[in-house]
């Protein structure tokens, strides 16, 4: 029998507003300790011998992953001036090339297929395989090439800290300027004169609050352009899609600034368009009309679902109202083009797009693109040009892999550029996706979208996987998986718990899912779940939850309301400690956090109203279900510590059930583990605990205490 690694207990008091709350845990926040690496690695010492029957299930589940996906595959390429960009990726390799080949002509503006792409017609500007040599986790932030297409810039986090460096490239003959810059943010823009480029650095607690301003091959110090000293907010650097403006945004969880230069003049003053005022969100973009410049600001002055303004460019507040807030449309986003606005929006709980003609006059009235089917997942985004011919079209579902097409606004035509590919025998047409409706304890329609194979029965028997997330007003929108195929081919149910504090279902939803309405996001998952053994999808025993980040908090306060709703709960890099986090100002990101959680420092209320829901203060004397809980040691975002007490709690507090398994990445961050395959790996690691665990395997495992 393999028994659990023994957790020692050290007494960390922790007192606020008059409540004390004893930690037997927190010695295990001291990252450098070795007594505490030594213990993690007993966790998944543990963790590998407690699944150890499942690993031909793994290899199996990842041959699958691996036998479906198109390894050699290369992006649609996208059009800058003479140049079509794309990636390609090889058989073998973990990571993409960024390419480049010549434009044909000036009025070539239909992608070149792969096939026609030869090695004499392609440049690599990038190739991320060589750049993660020697290097245990590598992330690419982001890539920015030059106006003159001279010169490349690349930012990379090799420790999985979100910290970046930046690296410069003469692309005419390959020389290399390595580390320019240390400890920043992943964005960087170039300004026109290619002289200059702009970066934002992070301060200790890795909120981006700096944006500096380097100037190549100048032996003078970079320059501060701005630095943000309220720690609520965070700054980023852009342009605005006509490339004239330089813009630096700064925004907390509940208010916008922006500030914009033109961008021939990089080493001017910004000026601000509107001023800061607490709760009041926009964003902003330059669209000309007729010669002269206009803003086109979405914002919420007076409505939490936004509205579509437009202004004249001198007097940002002189606003006229275009498209006006809707209780039930939630307006999220724009891109402008020269000819055309491309609006994207959100009805009924689906993500939608329509376009707006730019006239002479101003802006005609918005016409809805539609999607091809109920249940998809609908965008339209802009270009590299700012006059294209054409715009990239996206479609996605739960059934059918993503489309990309490339859309003609004059005529309204789709050319289908790129389709996702699924190796093997695949058919949409053996599953169905369908959208049911739990009712909430206080009357609320709470969304969920179901996903099984047609033939799958529908009589409590087939086993489940409910995913949520329900925080920071993400939406969780139809979206097709090649993994999750290796489930619903299992005969599993997949479902998505659109629970509130998402944004599903527009602003209002978000807002009645956090603070001091936190609960109802716990509530309303444990209610669709409910639902669907209700509906006969599953049963409670054959039913496993799982959730990431925010919704490792969402899954681990759903598994304190009612243990006896699953039979397992995947938890991925959980901050299910939230109350210890939001407590301490000096904790990564912590500060900008009390927009969204409130704040226990200075609010009673809220203190306690956090307390009543943190999953790891929660914990009681019970019978809870299998958990496994997935970190990385060099998480910034969610530390490693809070699943790590969360699982040595749920050990001391069970009277049964189990088991508690903790997996740590030790050389990894908040995304976990980095290159393709040892992604798939990871998740094929977790699916085989979840068809385990779900079929009643974890429960006839003899050496399992």
């Amino acid at each position: 029998m393999t028994a659990a690694p023994t957790t020692p207990r050290s007494e960390t008091t922790r007192i606020h507003h008059g409540d004390t709350f004893v930690d037997h845990y927190e010695w295990l926040r001291a990252k450098d300790d070795p007594e505490v690496t030594t213990y993690l690695e007993r966790e998944n010492e543990y963790a590998n011998q407690v699944t150890a029957h499942l690993a031909d299930l793994r290899d199996t589940l990842f041959d699958e992953i691996k036998g479906r996906t198109r390894e050699t595959d290369m992006s649609v390429p996208t059009r800058k001036d003479n140049w079509w960009y794309y990636r390609r990726i090889e058989e073998g390799q973990n990571y993409s090339r960024l390419c480049r080949t010549a434009v044909a002509s000036a009025d070539d503006w239909e992608p070149p297929e792969i096939s026609t792409i030869g090695p004499d017609d392609e440049k690599v500007l990038l190739d991320s395989n060589l750049e993660a040599e020697d290097h245990e986790f590598f992330q690419l932030g982001t890539t920015a090439i030059s106006d003159d297409h001279q010169l490349l810039a690349w930012t990379v986090d090799t420790e999985g800290n979100e910290r970046y460096s930046l690296n410069l490239r003469q692309l005419s003959d390959g020389s290399q300027n390595d580390s320019v810059v240390t400890d920043i943010g992943p964005s960087i823009v170039w300004a026109p004169n290619g002289s200059h480029l702009f970066y934002v650095r992070v301060d200790e607690s890795w909120r981006p609050f700096q944006v500096w301003r380097h100037e190549l091959g100048s032996e003078a110090d970079d320059v501060l352009v701005l630095e943000e000293t309220d720690d609520r907010y965070f700054v980023g650097i852009g342009r605005t899609s006509s490339d004239k403006y330089l813009v630096i945004s700064i925004g907390s969880k509940i208010t916008s600034e922006l500030r914009y230069l033109d961008a021939t003049d990089p080493t001017g003053e910004f000026t601000t368009l509107w001023e800061r005022e607490i709760g009041v969100e926009y964003g902003a973009d330059h669209l000309p009309i007729a010669d002269e410049d206009h803003w086109l600001i979405l914002h919420n002055k007076r409505h939490p679902n936004f509205e579509l303004a437009i202004s004249t460019f001198d007097s940002g507040e002189d606003e006229q109202t275009l498209i006006e807030a809707s209780d039930t449309i939630r307006l999220d986003d724009f891109d402008v083009t020269a000819k055309f606005v491309y609006l994207s929006y959100r009805e009924n709980a689906l993500p939608k797009a329509g376009l707006m003609r730019v006239t002479a006059t101003g802006l005609g009235p918005l016409e809805p693109i539609t999607a091809e089917s109920e249940l998809t997942a609908f965008g339209v985004g802009g270009a590299a040009e700012f006059d294209p011919k054409y715009v990239r079209l996206g479609t996605s579902s739960f059934i059918e892999p993503a489309k990309l097409y490339d859309f003609d606004p004059q005529t309204g035509e789709r050319f289908l550029r790129k389709e996702g590919e699924v190796l093997g025998h695949f058919d949409p047409e053996e599953y169905l996706q369908e959208r049911v409706w739990a009712t909430a304890a206080d009357g609320t329609l709470i969304p969920v979208s179901v996903v099984t194979r047609k033939d799958t029965p529908r009589d409590g028997s087939a086993p489940a996987l409910l995913y949520g997330y329900g925080a920071y007003e993400i939406s969780i929108d139809p979206g097709f998986s090649i993994p999750r195929l290796s489930l619903l081919d299992r005969g599993f149910v997949f479902a998505v718990a659109h629970v509130r504090g998402g944004g599903e279902m527009g602003r209002l939803w978000y807002d009645n899912g956090k603070i001091l309405t936190k609960r109802n996001s716990f509530s309303d998952f444990v209610d669709c779940a409910k639902t669907l053994v209700d509906s006969g999808w599953t049963s409670h025993d054959r039913l496993v939850a799982e959730g990431g980040s925010a919704g490792g908090l969402l899954v681990g306060a759903a598994l304190n309301f009612s243990p006896e709703s699953f039979c397992g709960v995947v938890a991925d890099v959980p901050f299910v400690d939230p109350l210890t986090s939001i407590l301490d100002p000096d904790l990564p990101l912590t500060v900008i956090e009390w927009d969204e959680w409130g704040n226990p420092l200075s609010d009673k209320e809220v203190y306690d109203y956090m307390k009543s829901y943190s999953p790891y203060e929660n914990i009681s004397a019970r019978k809870y279900p299998a958990v496994l809980a997935v970190t990385s040691l060099n998480d910034t975002r969610v530390l490693y510590v809070e699943p790590a007490k969360w699982i040595a709690e749920l050990r001391a507090k069970t009277t049964g059930g189990g088991p508690f398994l903790l997996k740590t990445e030790m050389s990894a961050g908040h995304g976990g583990v980095s290159g393709r395959y040892a992604a798939w790996r990871e998740r094929a690691w977790e699916l085989a605990w979840i068809i385990d665990v779900a079929q009643g395997g974890a429960a006839r495992n003899p050496r399992i205490p």
